[in-house]
Order: C-alpha cells, then structure tokens, then sequence
C-alpha cells in the first residue's frame, strides 16, 4: 500500500517539480538576456550625445531654425557651427560642444524652436566614413609619381617615338596654311550686322508682371513690433534745428591722417556727434531718461545707441559710458560694432540697454526726417545730409556746408524747453568743437 502510494506520488509531483525547474531557467535565462541586452544598448547609448537649443537670452525663448551647417553622416569638431536660429535680435549659431559624427537631425529648417528642445544627436568620438583612409591616400599620392619616373628612367625610351613637339611641329609642317578667303568664311559675324536687329521694337520683349512673395524674418517683424508700439505708446514731438559744419570738417581735413596713423581708424562726423550729445544727456537729464510704470528713471550713465543698417535690418548697437570716452575711442567702437553687425556676428548683449539713439540717414542721403523713439528711450537724434546752402554769416550771405538735425522726443517726459535746450547744446558743440574740450 505505502508503496503504491509512493508511486502515485512520484508520479504527480516529479513532472511538476519539472515544470517548475524548467520555469525558473527560462526566467533566469531571460532576465540574464534582457540585463545583457540593457548593459550593451547602455554602452551603445553612451556614445551618442543629444544636443539642445542653447540658452539665447533672458528675453528670448525662441527662434526658427534658419539653416543646418552639418548633415547627418558629417564630420563636426569641437565648437564647430551646426546650425544657426534666428531670432528677433540676432543670429545665434548652435556649435556642438564635442567632436563626432552627426547621427540625426530633430528638427527642420524654418521650424521654430525652444530654448532646451532637442535639436541633434552626435555621436562623440566617431569618424565619419572615409575619413580615417584619407591621410593614407594623400601619403601614398606623392610616391606614385615618383614610382612612375624611376621606372621612366630605367626603361630606355623608343628611338622611332617623335616627341610630341616634333610630331607637331611636323603636322604642322605638313598642312597647308589656309587661304585669306577662308579664314574670311569662318570668321563670326560682325558686330555691325546685329545693330538693326537690336534697335527693333520686338528686342524689349513683353512687360514682366510677375510678383514674388518673401516671408517677413523675425528681426524684421520685431522691428515692425516695436515701432508700432512706439508709435501707439509715447507721445512723440519733433525738434528741428540746423548746424553748421564748416568747423568740424576742418578739424577732420587737419587731423584725419594723424589719426589714421596714430589709432588706425578713419575719423567721421558720428563720433564727434556722440559725443556731443552725451555732452548735452549730462547737461539736460530729462532727455536721458525713461517710464517704468508710474516712475521716471534718470540715468547717470550715457550709453547711446548707434543704428547700423544690415541686410537683415537696422539693428542698434550700444556705446557704454560714452561720456567717459573721446572722439577717436567712440569711433573705434562703432567701427568694431559695425564690423560685427556686417558680419553678422552682433549678439544680444551688444544690443541690450542703450539711454538714447542716433540715427545717421544722411549716410543715405536723406535731407530731412523724423526719426522715432527707440522705446523704452525718450528721444533719439536725427542726422541727415550735409549740402551747401545760403546762410546770413555776421550780416553776409555766405555759402556754407549746413546739415538739419532733428529730435523726437517724448512728450511724456520731455517738455519743450528740454528739446530745444538738447539740441541747441548739440549745435553748439558740433559748431564749436571747442565746447566739448572745455565742457562748455
């Protein structure tokens, strides 16, 4: 009986005690795959490095992605450029912090982007193809043409083989010069033939209508939103006045070479208008100042912004503490910030701040003009061209180089009196350059 009842047992649990065995290998099996499988794709990840948008601005929180420098399956070295987001100030340039291979791009041109999305992978370290073979091939070139002389020289050269002067010369030899007739014949038409056919009405063509459509960049649309928030926000005045130049230009004709040759920079007008006017911000405070909610700010500082014409728009670069600075370094400084404007290489922080602007449409030709206030600002100058006009000179009518200024100026903060005391400031100092030397 108890060995009947052995068997009966042996036979009901041995297969499940199998079983479970069995159970339990596979789970061992699987998870010591599944752990294999986390530690490879953990090292094959590692090697791939996901880059994002780089913080632009406290101001801006996004762009669109204008153009990719790289492509994926491309060679990128460390800080080399990747791409470039445009923004409503400037072009920031996205450069891949590690050297690699760029494995997939996240985002597309024109797509806009935030600051901390995910724009490329790179994979750190790697070599893109054909780019480790290559130093071998420009080692092994130079030895090539050498093999091939050695083995020139070794070999004797073929005594019936003309050289190919001689075979020319030769063929030369042998065909007969061509006749004054035919050279005649192949000669291309004159010119005098083709005038008739250029004078015909039909040679116009029709009249081109076509239109073409470009999508506004976003320093353009920020450069319409402000403006328009100007506009709608301050209550804009205008000033005029008149200066004449004769002074100054003669300061530049005497000193321009020595300048040029002791600081090696080109001496303008803008400088000594700077200057001028940072004379004049120090002497009416009013106009160097600004609204913060019900607040008027008035600052001690003078940093003018300078407006500087690019392909993509006007973009206004900031002199810092221009009332600490001479005529010669406020030029060298708007040398180098127009430089760099050109170039495209301005960052936000050149542009940032700024207690008043100068705008120089005279550079363009412009006679007269009201320029708009720069907000937060509360005014901004305006140059226009220099032009030989008739003035009244100690009771003579002379012929002088005479240049109209204006200043538009907020109502808000600046009363008559202020605007017209700035810019009369601003006349005499540039009239007599003097002024400025001994802070008159």
């Amino acid at each position: 009986m108890q060995s009947r009842l052995a068997f009966q047992l042996s036979q009901t649990v041995a297969p499940a005690l199998k079983h479970t065995a069995t159970l339990t290998s596979m789970a061992r099996l699987s998870g010591a795959l599944a752990f294999q499988n986390a530690h490879m794709r953990f090292y094959s990840d590692a090697k791939y490095k996901t880059i994002k948008v780089p913080h632009m601005a406290d101001s801006i929180t996004e762009g669109t992605l204008k153009s990719w420098a790289k492509q994926v399956g491309e060679q990128v070295e460390q800080d080399e450029e990747v791409a470039s987001i445009e923004t409503d100030k400037v072009d920031i340039p996205v450069n891949s912090p590690v050297a690699g291979v760029i494995r997939e791009l996240l985002a597309k041109e024109e797509d806009t982007v935030v600051v901390g999305q995910d724009l490329f992978k790179i994979e750190e370290g790697a070599v893109a193809e054909g780019g480790a073979e290559k130093p071998k091939a420009e080692e092994s070139a130079p030895t090539e043409p050498a093999a091939e002389e050695s083995k020139k020289e070794s070999e004797p050269a073929p005594k019936s083989a003309p050289s190919p002067a001689a075979s020319a010369s030769a063929s030369a030899a042998s065909t007969p010069a061509p006749k004054p007739q035919e050279s005649k014949q192949q000669a291309p038409p004159q010119p005098k033939e083709t005038k008739p056919a250029a004078s015909s009405p039909t040679s116009f063509g029709s009249p081109n209508r076509s239109e073409k459509r470009v999508k506004m960049n976003r320093m353009r649309l920020r450069i319409a939103e402000r403006l328009k928030q100007s506009q709608n926000t301050a209550a804009s005045l205008t000033t005029f006045n008149e200066i004449d130049m004769s002074n100054l230009i003669d300061l530049r004709k005497q000193y321009k070479d020595d300048v040029l040759k002791s600081h090696g920079i080109k001496l303008g007008y803008m400088g000594a208008f700077v200057k001028a006017c940072s004379h004049a911000l120090q002497t009416v405070p009013e106009v160097n100042a600004s609204i913060d909610g019900d607040h008027l700010v008035f600052y001690d500082y003078c940093d003018v912004s300078v407006a500087v014409a690019t392909p993509k728009g006007l973009v206004t670069p900031v002199l810092r503490n221009t009332e600490r600075m001479s005529i010669v370094d406020i030029e060298q400084e708007i040398a180098n910030l127009g430089k760099k404007a050109r170039d495209n290489k301005i960052t936000v922080e050149d542009m940032a701040g700024g207690t008043f602007t100068i705008s120089n449409g005279g550079v363009f030709g412009s006679l007269y003009g009201t320029p708009i206030i720069n907000m937060p600002q509360a005014a901004i100058l305006g140059m226009h061209a220099i032009k030989e006009r008739p003035v009244v000179v100690n009771g003579k009518v002379e012929i002088r180089p005479m240049m109209y200024v204006a200043l538009s100026y907020d109502h808000r903060i600046i009363d008559g009196r202020e605007a017209v005391t700035f810019l009369v400031k601003v006349k005499e100092a540039i009239e007599d350059p003097r002024r400025m030397l001994l802070n008159l």
